[in-house]
């Protein structure tokens, strides 16, 4: 698939086969995510993927509007150190992950961390570090059924040249 194509694709997906994701797609997926954009070459990003069932259950339990986690096949949660920049950092890396997700034949969903209550029971859940960051928890497995793109603007009515 080409880059075009997976962004035009992509969709937030909730609903998952009962398919497990094969380890070498996780790391290919975690791959995309290292070669995301970051502000100064920091790199703060540490990834945990979860695939056990009695954790995503208690993570989907966790995040208040990510229920659907408890179903996924895999979670992957992006934690990163307290830089400056590292909730940019993180959500580029989540992006990447994303569209390598749809390019593989995955579906995702981002489900919010930073500044969420339950980020500090993710944390020591997961065993992150206590002074970590949680940017993103993303649902990952084989979409049920096919997603439909929601309405988007055009980008005639998005565009403005030279001027706001």
């Amino acid at each position: 698939m080409q880059t075009e194509a997976a962004i035009k694709m992509r969709r937030s997906v909730r609903v998952f086969a009962k398919e497990p994701i094969a380890p070498d797609l996780i790391e290919k997926l975690i791959d995309a995510a290292r070669l995301a954009p970051t502000a100064r070459n920091v790199q703060p990003w540490e990834f945990v993927a979860v695939t056990k069932k009695e954790t995503l259950t208690y993570l989907g339990s966790l995040a208040d509007n990510g229920k659907f986690i408890a179903d996924c096949a895999c979670c992957i949660a992006i934690f990163c150190k307290d830089t400056k920049y590292y909730l940019e950092d993180g959500c580029a890396a989540t992006v990447n992950i994303l569209i390598a997700a749809t390019d593989s034949g995955l579906g995702g969903c981002w489900v919010a961390g930073d500044k969420k209550i339950y980020c500090d029971q993710v944390k020591q859940l997961l065993g992150a570090p206590q002074d970590s960051k949680l940017v993103s928890l993303i649902a990952l497995g084989y979409p049920q059924t096919e997603a439909e793109m929601p309405a988007k603007k055009s980008v005639k009515e998005l565009l403005h040249w030279e001027k706001y």
